[in-house]
C-alpha cells in the first residue's frame, strides 16, 4: 500500500460535510506533525449550524527552511459536499474495489491533500519552506475559511512565493489539464414590486410579472463579451423564478428572479452589478448582487512550466493550461502570490460513489514532490 493511499483513507474516514471541524483536522495534524511542521488551528464563525456564519475550522502548517529560502504552499480543503443516498458502499468508510478507492472526498479533495502530505515528506527541509493552507469551508459559503487563513498569514508574515491548489483539474486522465485562472462569479437577486388585486379589475392593480419578464428578456439577450485569449465568453444564466401567489384570481404583489453570471477579466463584479442594476431599474425593479469572486489569471510562465515539466516526467502528458470551470479558493489566494490549480481526475467529484484510481494517488504524490522541489530551487 502506498503512503498516499494510506493517508487518503485516513482522511476520507473522517466525516467532514461542510463546514468541517474536529476529527478530520486532528487527522491532518497527526500527519503533518511528525514531518516537522508547526501547526496552527483556529475556528471562525459563531452562527447556527448550516448557516453562512456557522463555525469553520482552519489549519495552517509551516516547516521552515534555511533563512532566506523560498516558500512554497500547498492549499486545499478538508470539507466535502453531503454524500446523498444510493452509494454502493458507505461514503465515509473508504473501500478499495479493484483499482479504485471509493468514498466521499476521494478526488475533491482529500485524495490530493494526502498526496501533498506525502510529497512534503519527500522534500528535504533544507530545500526551503513549505506550508499548508487548509480550510473546512470551500464547499460552503467560503466566508470564514481561506479568507481567514489569509488574514492569519498576513498577521504572522507568512508570505509564500508560489501556491498550488489541489482541486481536481484533470479531465480524461491525470495530468491533462491545469487551471491557470478562473472566471469570476456574481449572483444577483431581482425583484419587481406591483400592486395586488383581483384579475377581473386590472386597472386597480399593477402586475409585476410582465415587467420582470421584459427585464429577463433583455438580460437573456445580453452579449457580455466575445471572450479573451485565455477566457471563454462570460455567460449570464437565469437560475430562479418565483411569484408568491396561491390564488388563480389574484394579480400578485411581487415577482422575483435570480441570475448567475460567470465572467472573464474584461469585467469586474462591480461593473456587472452596476449594469444589471440599471437594467432592473429601467423595468421598475431592483437588483441585489452578491459577488462570490473576481476573475484571475496566472499567465503562463515559470510556475506553469514547473508543473508542466513535473507532469510530463511522471505521466508523459503535456497539461493544457485552462481557465474553464467553476470557482475555487484560488480566487482568494491569488491576492497573496501566484497560484495554479492542479489535481486528480474530476469525473466523479460531487457524485455518489466518488472514486480515485489508486495508481493516480502515487503518481500525483510524485508530481507534487517534483513541483515543490523545483519551485523551492528557483
Amino acid at each position: 500500500m502506498s503512503n498516499a493511499l494510506d493517508l487518503a483513507r485516513r482522511l476520507m474516514a473522517a466525516p467532514s460535510v461542510t463546514p468541517a471541524t474536529g476529527t478530520v483536522f486532528d487527522t491532518m495534524e497527526a500527519m503533518l506533525a511528525p514531518l516537522g511542521f508547526e501547526i496552527t488551528r483556529f475556528t471562525r464563525g459563531d452562527g447556527e449550524a448550516r448557516s453562512p456564519e456557522a463555525p469553520v475550522e482552519n489549519l495552517f502548517a509551516i516547516r521552515h527552511g534555511p533563512a532566506g529560502s523560498k516558500h512554497f504552499s500547498f492549499a486545499g480543503h478538508l470539507d466535502v459536499v453531503p454524500p446523498g443516498k444510493g452509494w454502493t458502499s458507505e461514503a465515509f468508510e473508504p473501500e478499495i474495489r479493484g483499482e479504485l478507492l471509493y468514498g466521499r472526498g476521494a478526488v475533491d479533495m482529500k485524495g490530493a491533500i494526502a498526496c501533498m502530505v506525502d510529497a512534503a515528506a519527500q522534500v528535504p527541509q533544507d530545500a526551503g519552506t513549505i506550508s499548508f493552507i487548509i480550510t473546512g469551508d470551500e464547499e460552503g459559503p467560503a466566508l470564514h475559511g481561506t479568507r481567514a487563513l489569509i488574514d492569519f498569514m498576513r498577521a504572522e508574515n507568512h508570505q509564500p512565493d508560489l501556491c498550488l491548489v489541489g482541486e481536481p483539474t484533470s479531465v480524461n486522465r491525470l495530468g491533462d489539464m491545469m487551471k491557470i485562472g478562473r472566471r469570476g462569479s456574481v449572483n444577483i437577486w431581482l425583484e419587481v414590486e406591483g400592486v395586488q388585486g383581483h384579475v377581473a379589475y386590472p386597472h386597480l392593480a399593477d402586475n409585476p410579472i410582465p415587467k420582470l419578464v421584459a427585464m429577463l428578456a433583455e438580460l437573456d439577450a445580453l452579449v457580455l463579451d466575445e471572450g479573451t485569449d485565455w477566457f471563454q465568453p462570460s455567460n449570464l444564466e437565469i437560475t430562479e423564478l418565483d411569484v408568491p401567489n396561491d390564488a388563480h384570481n389574484v394579480i400578485p404583489a411581487t415577482a422575483k428572479a435570480r441570475i448567475s453570471i460567470r465572467f472573464n477579466d474584461t469585467h469586474s463584479g462591480a461593473s456587472l452589478s452596476e449594469l444589471i442594476g440599471a437594467i432592473a431599474e429601467k423595468h421598475g425593479g431592483t437588483a441585489l448582487p452578491i459577488i462570490s469572486g473576481e476573475p484571475f489569471l496566472t499567465p503562463p510562465g515559470e510556475f506553469s512550466d514547473i508543473i508542466a515539466r513535473a507532469v510530463k516526467a511522471e505521466t508523459g502528458v503535456d497539461p493544457e493550461p485552462s481557465t474553464t470551470g467553476g470557482t475555487s479558493d484560488a480566487r482568494f489566494l491569488r491576492a497573496v502570490c501566484p497560484v495554479i490549480e492542479f489535481g486528480l481526475v474530476n469525473a466523479t467529484m460531487h457524485k455518489r460513489d466518488e472514486a480515485v484510481a489508486i495508481e493516480d494517488l502515487s503518481t500525483l504524490s510524485r508530481i507534487y514532490a517534483r513541483v515543490a522541489k523545483d519551485a523551492l530551487a528557483q
